[in-house]
């Protein structure tokens, strides 16, 4: 505990150097009206654009978190590969600068949102069942509550994401961590296709025999063209047991030896997640359990036997234990917020130590940023998963190291007050700081290990994320993209 009130103070004064990224240019508006009738005009009857002030626009340029949404000169919504290759030909040869959306939830500004061109991957919405391959199709512009819901009859589930409203091009092109992780691996490990628009137009479908872009898009986003279609395995899908249930703040110390023994359990098919929540002048816990069977195993019981204030546990369909899992017990985002920002922490295992540094840390920061703005509420979540995490894939771009498996906690705060932008990301990368002392005080190989890019906040440097693989990542961008097409969007750049 000594330590991490040394290092809150340590790392405050440092972290003072960074500075949000600067706003996008603003490209000649005449220009890119006159870049969007010709999208307009050159694409299918299949796809459509629209202007502002029309509702489409607005849904199309629309994020979870308001201050991630930028006014576009148009947005175009493609309803087919072939009219994404007509857009991106035209994009690249006007050198336009333009964003692709699927789910919207990133909260970085900049990533999925632009002053230029908004394409929302909306009309790209299908899941398909491959019976004989054992494989299911989705379309880039799904959520994973629409695919969720569309699997549930079938009897077989992907290996997707972990709470309600996160995009299925997000999740996957940046890792994937899932409620079914601890069985089958990350969301990367389980793709077994992609459709992919290319930089210059052409659509290809990238499979493991492709080596460099198979490696580049498991987990390096859009630096290679634009992903219409995934195609992931699928696996036999069950009734499961879960729910949550809400703990007072007394009751952490029985939480954290419950946590403690979990980890130190080898049944893949039960995930905990575990949020600690600084909100409206007080510390919350709640703690997610899954359990990918109508009946669990003893795993979760030093869990159970500590007294509960609230929630609600049962045996359901998976779909509806993800519905269950809204902000009120996820730590995600609620939709609509004005502000909000992620960070992550890379830790080998939820120790006591590095446990009481997270409660630390909520105590610290919560108050003090919830002081600046009332509205504020703070969220640590961890997410423990078994140690053969990595075990399931091959060599990808994400994540870097195999060698151990690395539990990435999802660190976020939402807001009101556009004033505390820089304040809150300071408060963010300390806590991530802190937490990483902290595990390596406790023996914990983490002093490379890689920050999750789909947590990660602005700013942070490459290498963090994707270690040695970095420079093979910039040879292929250059090599697929030698116009720098892709960098006329946003997100993390090779």
């Amino acid at each position: 505990m000594a330590l991490t009130t040394h290092l809150l103070c340590a790392f405050s004064l440092g972290l003072l150097s960074y500075a949000q990224p600067e706003p996008s240019e603003n490209y000649n508006s005449s220009d890119l009206l006159i870049t969007c009738n010709k999208i307009s005009a050159a694409i299918s009857g299949a796809s459509q654009v629209f202007f502002p002030p029309t509702p489409q626009y607005s849904l199309d340029i629309e994020h979870a978190i308001l201050s991630s949404t930028q006014a576009s000169a148009c947005s175009v919504e493609p309803g087919s590969a072939e009219d994404v290759s007509v857009i991106l030909r035209i994009l690249g040869s006007t050198r336009t600068p333009f964003a692709v959306k699927g789910g919207g939830s990133s909260t970085n500004p900049g990533f999925s949102s632009t002053t230029g061109v908004q394409i929302a991957m909306t009309r790209l919405n299908e899941t398909t069942v491959n019976s004989n391959s054992g494989t299911v199709d989705v379309g880039a512009g799904l959520n994973w509550d629409p695919v969720y819901q569309a699997l549930e009859p079938t009897g077989v589930n992907v290996v997707g994401g972990q709470v309600p409203g996160v995009g299925v091009a997000g999740t996957t092109l940046g890792g994937g961590y899932s409620l079914l992780s601890s069985q089958y691996g990350l969301t990367v490990d389980n793709v077994a296709g992609f459709e992919l628009v290319l930089p210059n137009g052409t659509v290809i479908n990238v499979t493991s025999e492709d080596e460099d872009l198979w490696f580049g898009l498991r987990g390096g986003f859009n630096n290679f063209g634009i992903v219409t279609k995934f195609t992931f395995k699928s696996y036999p899908q069950s009734d499961v047991w879960g729910g949550a249930r809400l703990y007072a703040e007394n009751q952490l110390d029985a939480i954290k030896e419950a946590l403690f023994k979990f980890q130190q359990q080898n049944d893949t098919k039960a995930n905990v997640g575990l949020s600690l929540t600084y909100t409206s002048g007080q510390l919350l816990s709640t703690v997610v359990f899954f359990y990918d069977a109508p009946t669990p195993s003893g795993v979760f019981d030093d869990f159970l036997a500590v007294n509960a204030t609230g929630g609600n546990i049962l045996t359901t369909s998976f779909f509806a234990h993800f519905q269950s899992l809204g902000p009120q017990v996820s730590g995600a985002f609620s939709g609509g917020v004005a502000f909000g920002d992620t960070q992550t922490a890379s830790v080998t295992q939820y120790s006591p130590d590095v446990f009481d540094a997270f409660v630390n840390l909520a105590n610290f920061w919560g108050p003090r940023l919830y002081a600046l703005d009332n509205t504020t509420a703070l969220d640590l979540a961890l997410e423990p998963f078994d140690k053969g995490l990595f075990s399931h894939g091959s060599g990808s771009a994400y994540p870097p190291d195999r060698s151990q498996a690395i539990f990435t906690s999802q660190l976020t705060v939402e807001w009101t007050n556009a004033t505390l932008k820089e304040t809150m990301a300071i408060a963010l990368r300390n806590i991530s700081n802190t937490i990483r002392a902290v595990a390596l005080a406790d023996g914990q190989d983490v002093s490379d290990a890689a920050l999750y890019p789909n947590y990660a906040l602005f700013g942070t440097p490459l290498e963090d994320m994707y270690g040695e693989n970095v420079e093979r990542l910039r040879k292929i961008r250059a090599a697929i993209d030698p116009e720098d097409v892709m960098g006329l969007t946003g997100g993390w750049k090779f």
